[in-house]
């Protein structure tokens, strides 16, 4: 028999109820956005750092990627809490369910961000002063579905401002090798996320928000492979520069397999599948990892 006063069990039933649905506000329960983003960022380290990654670094990055992430992610659901109710993916979120209020999110919003400037502290100040766009546009994107055609593209770069980042923190430059990187990682982006944007076209078409897949019409399926191939082309560019080896060779070419695997899967615009290729990018993201970790280890 449980003898705690029912005070104090139910605060603690009515703090784990909250917990619960911060969790799912942040997308903790759902890593896929945090690897997506944490992929490129660890690409950077590598590449910045030749293989040898500061271990402080890497982890002040591998938590901040996680906490900005989340903050992404609860600034989204604030500014599409009139929406998200009327979308099959997103009805059970919690603002369409009305377990949280607006105060909260924004509450939480500001928790996380602090606790993302905690991260940068031992960094370098040309890293904290590149912080202040991967902020800004992070917190504006959620917005720009309402006027601009491709959102997408906003989101590209906000989940790109990692790179930059990282090599500021390794090098306290930013050098022409990061800006490719950047650019490689935006086209990757509007890839995928085109891709996530299919699954939703048509209840978005309903709502009046706009997307990538709705501006390219019939032909978002080649703009997703165009935005591919100019993602891979990038890639190999980057391989040249770096002079890589033999693993970052094989990566590339099974790179090109998985991207050859999305068209198929997406032609037929099935909205269930189109979220299952997006969730699949995260093996793209990985291979280029592997293939980076090994050309350093055994050049």
């Amino acid at each position: 028999m449980n003898k705690q006063p029912f005070f104090f069990r139910y605060c603690s039933d009515d703090w784990r109820k909250r917990l619960s649905v911060y969790i799912r506000l942040m997308r903790a329960d759902k890593p896929i956005g945090t690897l997506l983003l944490l992929w490129p960022t660890y690409w950077a380290l590598w590449v910045a750092a030749q293989g040898v990654p500061n271990i402080g670094i890497l982890l002040a990055f591998t938590l901040g990627t996680f906490f900005m992430r989340s903050t992404g992610c609860v600034i989204n659901d604030f500014a599409d809490r009139d929406f998200d109710g009327a979308v099959e993916r997103t009805k059970n979120r919690p603002f369409a369910r009305g377990e949280v209020r607006p105060k909260e999110a924004l509450l939480l919003t500001a928790a996380l961000c602090l606790a993302a400037a905690v991260c940068l502290l031992p960094l370098n100040r040309l890293t904290w002063l590149m912080s202040l766009p991967a902020l800004f546009l992070a917190m504006t994107y959620p917005f720009t579905k309402r006027f601009f055609p491709i959102p997408q593209f906003y989101l590209g770069l906000a989940f790109s401002f990692g790179i930059p980042m990282a090599f500021a923190a390794v090098s306290e430059s930013v050098p022409f090798v990061a800006w490719l990187m950047f650019a490689a990682n935006a086209l990757w982006t509007l890839a995928y996320d085109t891709v996530y944007a299919m699954a939703d076209k048509e209840d978005d078409l309903k709502i009046g928000i706009k997307t990538s897949a709705i501006t390219f019409g019939d032909n978002d399926i080649a703009a997703v492979m165009a935005f591919h191939a100019g993602f891979t082309l990038l890639m190999l560019l980057l391989g040249g520069m770096i002079g890589a080896t033999l693993p970052y060779w094989l990566a590339a070419a099974a790179v090109a397999v998985c991207q050859v695997r999305q068209y198929f899967r997406i032609r037929g615009r099935n909205r269930q599948i189109c979220f299952q290729t997006f969730v699949g990018n995260n093996r793209i993201g990985w291979l280029w990892f592997a293939g980076l970790v090994l050309h350093y280890a055994f050049a």
